[in-house]
């Protein structure tokens, strides 16, 4: 169940104010921050009040489980999930900062040398970790990357590099059963699914930091839908 900013306290202060004194609503400012400012004329001076605008949370339901060998799979799917997620957000943000710094830079010739330099960074930073991955993590870790760049795995590579280096990577993933042109699909696969509450219950207890996905996914429509399925079947 979706909750909004709990105003309903203000309004009922300002109802007992209204009991004892004459009010007239003023201007309504915003400062820069996501506080706002609501101004009241009480018997001709002015009192200024606060509304802090909160972002939307949810209110999740206790996980149910058909049986034990399916508690199991979850909390095994949430162990490495919550491990490879932080490895997709960098990689995001990464390719986020190196999209932005190129739109600056005309000259291919230093396009092309400062890619380099970001590849070469990347797969310095993320190498020796990935080599420690299991085969699950790390079709995990593709399924996130599509999440948060909103491409999979084999385009960024044959982006960033060259086609057939993308096809190559695919070939040799595949021989540790990782595809890396697989696509995060919550709403057609079960797995991915649950990867998608575990982490939206992972970012309500602070255990990850929320990084929003590249195209919107909304948690009530994917949970209402897989519990009509499950009612269905």
């Amino acid at each position: 169940m979706k909750i909004s900013t709990p105003i309903y306290i203000c309004f009922l202060l300002f109802n007992m104010t209204m009991m004892y004194c004459q009010v007239d609503t003023g201007s309504l400012e915003k400062q820069k921050d996501s506080t706002e400012i609501m101004y009241y004329i009480v018997e001709g001076d002015t009192i200024a009040r606060e509304m802090i605008n909160l972002d939307e949370v949810y209110l999740l339901k206790k996980v149910k489980f058909m049986s034990e060998n399916d508690r199991r799979r979850y909390l095994i799917l949430r162990r490495k999930t919550r491990k490879v997620y932080p490895y997709a957000k960098l990689a995001a943000e990464r390719l986020t900062t190196m999209t932005e710094r190129l739109k600056t830079i005309d000259n291919k010739r230093d396009k092309k040398k400062y890619t380099k330099r970001v590849q070469n960074y990347i797969e310095g930073e993320f190498s020796e970790k990935l080599k420690k991955l299991t085969h699950t993590e790390g079709q995990i870790l593709v399924k996130l990357i599509h999440r948060q760049t909103g491409r999979t795995a084999y385009d960024l590579v044959k982006e960033l590099r060259t086609g057939w280096r993308a096809f190559w990577y695919n070939t040799t993933a595949s021989l540790f059963e990782i595809s890396l042109k697989e696509e995060y699909r919550p709403f057609e696969v079960k797995e991915d699914y649950l990867i998608e509450d575990i982490l939206e219950r992972s970012f309500r207890d602070n255990i990850l930091e929320r990084q929003a996905p590249a195209f919107p996914i909304d948690y009530l429509d994917l949970t209402a839908h897989w519990n009509k399925k499950t009612v269905n079947n």
